[in-house]
């Protein structure tokens, strides 16, 4: 058994509040009891405006935002999964990267979001990552003391085969950070997230941010921690803050051997 915290954010496209906000939530669930903590997608730096992101962001090893979070890590004694950042590579281009960070507050791991979101969703309302972000080219998969996590970020989410893999592989957890819009959250979120769990007999993490940011784009929130019998165990509304629980590694475990249907294809 352990403890696991998600962190839900508003953040903004200040990288030391975000990192204040995160800081303080953090503690919280440091108080809560909880051994593995994550955080929602652009967690540092809420924008898609590539100019600004350009000026603003730089490499793993100067990132403010992640030098804090190891920090933290590493005095807490604490698992961190940061569920992104925006990191600018050597050859000067973007990606949209979730760092694991272990609890001596080194880099363990990090995956770089696969599928972009762009999309119409309507006459106001549209976006395009790809403009902004270079996709990522690999699975990950990274070994917590407790078991295996497949990592993913957002839009990931509607790509069932990239979780297929992950299980398939050993994953007994997935980490979603995410910042869905309001309007998808509304209709998919919850049906997506529990679809996932059920499929791959997987707990998923699913930190989130939530409201109507500085540039008027809004998230729906609602970070959720599910079962892999799809039984939502925690849920956060719309305000920021930390949900946290207790997870029994054995619980896949037993629903795998009950229904192989991983082995089936």
């Amino acid at each position: 058994m352990f403890r696991v915290s998600c962190i839900q954010l508003k953040s903004n496209n200040s990288v030391q509040s975000n990192f204040i906000k995160t800081a303080r939530l953090i503690k919280k669930a440091v108080s809560q009891k909880a051994d593995f903590i994550l955080t929602p997608e652009v967690s540092s730096l809420f924008s898609l405006n590539k100019k600004q992101l350009i000026k603003k962001c730089t490499t793993m090893s100067k990132d403010e935002y992640l030098i804090g979070v190891k920090n933290l890590a590493k005095k807490y004694k604490k698992w961190i999964l940061i569920g992104s950042l925006v990191i600018k590579t050597p050859k000067k281009k973007l990606v949209n990267r979730s760092v694991l960070i272990d609890s001596k507050g080194r880099i363990h791991s990090y995956y770089d979001k696969i599928h972009m979101f762009d999309v119409n969703l309507s006459k106001k309302e549209s976006y395009f990552e790809s403009r902004t972000f270079v996709p990522g080219k690999k699975y990950q998969i990274s070994k917590l003391p407790w078991g295996k996590l497949g990592m993913s970020i957002c839009y990931d989410l509607r790509f069932p085969n990239l979780y297929r893999h992950l299980a398939k592989k050993g994953s007994l957890f997935l980490s979603i950070p995410s910042a869905f819009t309001e309007t998808t959250g509304r209709r998919h979120w919850h049906s997506l997230l529990k679809a996932r769990a059920i499929e791959n007999f997987c707990y998923i993490f699913a930190p989130a941010q939530s409201g109507t940011h500085y540039n008027g784009r809004k998230t729906f929130g609602h970070s959720l921690i599910v079962s892999p019998d799809g039984k939502i165990i925690k849920e956060l509304g719309k305000k920021e803050g930390v949900i946290t629980t207790s997870i029994d590694p054995k619980l896949a475990e037993k629903l795998r051997l009950v229904i192989p249907s991983l082995k089936s294809d």
